[in-house]
């Protein structure tokens, strides 16, 4: 399950969250985004209850973007322990994602 994320529960559900957490930050005019949309909904279902997956509307959430230094999207930051440990920037293959969230677990 991907669950959608803002200002009002980025906190809770991403930094305070137990679970390793990869953040999608994304735009609906963003087309590399809308391409990855298919490959992280598998992570999601592969990954479910060990990582959790969110997504993070860029322009709906600018506070947020701007204090994880976010220059261009798509961009998928991993979270762990409340604290950014990964950055992927731009369109990136799903098995790279995958090793990602396997490494978090591991």
């Amino acid at each position: 399950m991907i669950k959608t994320v803002s200002e009002s529960n980025f906190q809770a559900e991403v930094v305070k969250n137990e679970r390793p957490v990869l953040v999608d930050l994304w735009a609906p005019w963003c087309g590399p985004c809308i391409a990855m949309e298919p490959a992280i909904k598998e992570l999601a279902a592969e990954f479910e209850g060990k990582v959790d997956v969110a997504k993070l509307n860029v322009d709906d959430n600018p506070a947020i973007a701007q204090s994880l230094d976010v220059m261009s999207i798509p961009t998928l930051m991993l979270f762990k322990g409340g604290k950014p440990v990964e950055r992927i920037v731009g369109l990136t293959a799903k098995d790279k994602l995958a090793g990602v969230m396997s490494a978090a677990i591991a």
